[in-house]
């Protein structure tokens, strides 16, 4: 079975930085993602990197902020997030597949954690 368990969340400051991380057991992945999710919003596209963790792909309004990154060896991806803004604010739910932006192109997902960004 496929498991994927995300931590780090918490409440930070805007301006702030934080790190999640997401680590899978079960199987190999082509894709792993993340996505977040508001209250009253869709679940969006944040950064996806590929299994060797040599390509990566940002949404726009992370870029310059967000960094993801991956412990092959141990399986683990993390996001560093800094210079947090409220509109930050989400559950944000791993995920790994195949593909790259798109939430139908992931497999299986983690529970999520909760970043909360406070003004």
């Amino acid at each position: 079975q496929v498991h994927l368990v995300e931590s780090g969340g918490g409440v930070v400051q805007a301006g702030g930085s934080l790190r999640v991380s997401c680590a899978a057991s079960g199987g190999t992945f082509s894709t792993w993602g993340w996505f977040r999710q508001a209250p009253g919003k869709e679940r969006e596209f944040v950064v996806a990197i590929n299994w060797s963790g040599t390509s990566t792909h940002y949404a726009d309004s992370v870029k310059g902020r967000f960094t993801i990154s991956k412990d092959n060896a141990r399986e683990v991806v993390y996001l560093q997030m800094n210079s947090l803004k409220p509109e930050d604010t989400a559950v944000y739910y791993c995920a790994v597949g195949n593909g790259w932006s798109r939430s139908t192109q992931y497999d299986y997902w983690g529970q999520g954690t909760q970043v909360t960004v406070s003004s």
